[in-house]
């Protein structure tokens, strides 16, 4: 008893790798090995990286933005309900120029992240409404999981490696930090630009190769939340294929009808082929309809015996030709037509039983 109860804990301990079906089903489901830090790295390293090249046409966009609003803008001494919704709509042309291109360039970068990860898909399984997600209990557990702890130790991680370069950067750069005080707003905006597009990509790159461990992690917590028991695994073979024993059973019961199919040939055919004890070639031509004798029945051993017997109680001639017989058995499809290279051998066994029914 106890022996059977450990044969039963062992199948359901969930040590084998998925099979291709639990990986398509789980994907249907929106189940896909996917980590979020890879796609945040690529966006911000996207979006820093864009803005290095579009600097010169963001300050000119910046430059034109201002120059309106003071210029046109600021003297009006008097504003009504329609300049003031003109001005908006300027102003919002103008912000859309500057800030477009740069939110294209996330949305862009975002789903390139999502695509290099997990394909294209769309599910809307996770959306569905489910009672176990708001289930305090479960909701506990996530907290207190070992999960939780990696992301937490993850988080602190990016936070140490991000505020650390960052603090680097300001240090190798506190003289151009510390000096300006001393310089005009052209110089001092030059100098910010510069160093926070240096602390961005320095940050990006720095979230990217945290994001490549990430990714590690989350293949590894993937698979195993994907692995699958023995018992699983025969059973989706068994959901999949049929039960086996089923299928035996239905492969019996053709092979009986088959057979039962055969032996109502047998009655029809011109020749029995004999081995004489282990096999028999039912053979039958229509000189009208064929063009070659066909095997309608075949067997050894106990169906060969059967073929015999039934050929003996309708007079069907039988005739032994061991080498004949083991050659069409082998060679020749119940209902297929014998080779050319079997015609001679046949048509003299045929003349043979039209001599002997004429004699009859």
């Amino acid at each position: 008893m106890m022996l059977r109860l450990d044969l039963q804990f062992f199948a359901g301990e969930k040590t084998e790798k998925a099979t291709p079906k639990k990986r398509q089903d789980s994907r249907k489901k929106g189940q896909v090995l996917k980590s979020q830090d890879v796609t945040s790295a690529i966006v911000l390293l996207t979006v820093f990286l864009f803005l290095f090249f579009i600097a010169g046409f963001m300050r000119d966009r910046f430059f034109i933005f201002f120059k309106q609003a003071f210029i046109e803008y600021v003297p009006l001494a008097h504003l009504d309900a329609d300049k003031a919704m003109l001005i908006y709509a300027e102003m919002l042309v103008q912000m859309a120029f500057i800030l477009l291109p740069i939110m294209l360039a996330a949305v862009v970068a975002g789903l390139a992240g999502n695509l290099f990860q997990i394909g294209l898909l769309f599910t809307t399984e996770p959306l569905k409404f489910d009672l176990k997600k708001i289930d305090p209990i479960k909701g506990l557990k996530r907290i207190f999981s070992m999960r939780a702890i990696i992301e937490l130790m993850k988080s602190v991680l990016k936070i140490s490696f991000i505020g650390g370069t960052t603090v680097l950067i300001l240090m190798s750069n506190i003289d151009k930090v510390l000096a300006l005080a001393f310089k005009n707003p052209w110089d001092v905006m030059t100098t910010v630009a510069q160093l926070a597009a240096l602390m961005g990509i320095t940050a990006a790159f720095v979230l990217l190769f945290i994001s490549i461990l990430d990714f590690f992690y989350q293949k590894y917590d993937y698979e195993k939340n994907l692995r699958m028991s023995k018992q699983d695994i025969k059973d989706e073979h068994k959901n999949s294929e049929g039960d086996p024993i089923i299928k035996s059973r239905i492969k019996q019961r053709q092979r009986e009808m088959a057979m039962r199919r055969m032996m109502q040939e047998v009655p029809h055919a011109d020749v029995v082929i004999t081995n004489p004890t282990h096999y028999a070639i039912a053979l039958k031509y229509e000189d009208d309809n064929m063009d070659a004798p066909i095997v309608v029945a075949k067997g050894v051993d106990f169906v060969a015996q059967k073929i015999k017997m039934i050929a003996k109680e309708h007079e069907i001639v039988m005739v032994e030709n061991r080498p004949l017989a083991r050659a069409m058995y082998d060679d020749v499809e119940i209902g297929g037509r014998i080779p050319e290279e079997f015609f001679k051998a046949v048509a003299e066994i045929l003349a043979y039983v039209y001599r002997i029914q004429r004699k009859i």
